[in-house]
């Protein structure tokens, strides 16, 4: 039979699990909104790789969400790319949201190309962040998405429909923003923590 040790000698001198995860790494881009920083593990958006939001329909509020986080990029002359967005970007918005304008820059492609310019945008390791809006169900091109963001260490967006919170996603990250019976955020996966049970108000803060 094995040598046995006391409990109390082996919680201090052995890696013993103690029940519950280790603490999170706050390594996240914050967001710019408290309550959703609070609930996310790494304390905002997944700073290398995709972050993947999923929408009932453009114009709810997606931008608001993350322009926070672009402007503080954008102050670092950090390129701030959009590629193929469904509406031509309105400058005046932008501005006031804090995004420096010269860092801003639209790639204009049809949905067959799009998918590929940011990949490589991703990839390419110069730009700060890329927003995309993928129209597909299949989650071959999201992964190559994710792999091309960690690579380039790049902040990655994924503007999705709401209905691909049906389909598995390869995003570290995916956020729900719905706007019935209010508008809300909820968190559907977060890699490091299980996903807060709750929806978080948008964008009224703590």
């Amino acid at each position: 039979m094995g040598e046995v040790h006391a409990l109390d000698t082996l919680m201090r001198e052995r890696p013993v699990w103690r029940g519950r995860s280790p603490a999170p790494v706050r390594d996240g881009v914050s967001t710019g909104h408290a309550r959703l920083d609070a609930a996310l593990p790494g304390q905002g958006w997944i700073a290398q790789g995709l972050n993947e939001i999923l929408l009932p329909d453009a114009g709810l509020g997606e931008l608001e969400l993350v322009w926070p986080a672009l402007a503080r990029l954008a102050s670092t002359n950090a390129p701030v790319v959009l590629v193929a967005p469904p509406y031509v970007p309105y400058p005046p918005a932008w501005h006031a949201a804090g995004v420096r304008l010269d860092a801003l820059h639209v790639v204009h492609a049809d949905p067959r190309d799009a998918l590929w310019a940011a990949e490589q945008c991703m990839r390419s390791g110069s730009c700060g962040a890329v927003l995309c809006w993928p129209s597909t169900d299949d989650d071959r091109p999201l992964r190559r998405l994710q792999v091309a963001a960690e690579a380039g260490r790049c902040l990655g967006f994924a503007f999705r429909p709401a209905r691909a919170a049906l389909n598995p996603s390869p995003a570290p990250l995916r956020i729900a923003l719905e706007a019935s019976p209010v508008r809300q955020l909820r968190v559907l996966k977060c890699r490091g923590a299980n996903p807060p049970p709750w929806p978080l108000a948008f964008p009224r803060e703590a």
